[in-house]
């Protein structure tokens, strides 16, 4: 998929382009919307985290930008502390992605 933004190669399904931040176009990925019979569930990305795929499998399942949601965690963990704590449940709870299944915030393979 190309970002008609930038001209960049981004992944398929992708919500927002990890190079110019440009909001893409919506096609829902097959068998995952609503409108095919698939119900959104809250997972942890198996492709695109930093460290666990919390936020990026936030990030996913509210249709925002993955880095907005590690900022206002850091933001979380700096000033009340007890996003640290929420994270690591979340850690422990949310099931894994799939591996074959593309979340909307993966980035492209290079």
């Amino acid at each position: 998929m190309i970002c008609p933004n930038c001209r960049k190669d981004i992944a398929v399904g992708s919500r927002f382009c990890y190079n110019c931040g440009a909001k893409q176009p919506e096609t829902p990925p097959p068998g995952l919307s609503p409108e095919t019979g698939g119900t959104k569930r809250l997972m942890r990305s198996s492709t695109d985290k930093k460290i666990a795929g919390v936020c990026a499998g936030l990030a996913d399942y509210f249709d925002m930008d993955p880095t907005i949601i590690r900022v206002l965690w850091l933001v979380a963990v700096l000033c009340l502390g007890t996003g640290l704590l929420a994270y690591g449940i979340l850690w422990i709870v949310l099931p894994l992605a799939p591996g074959g299944v593309i979340p909307t915030s993966a980035p492209a393979a290079q």
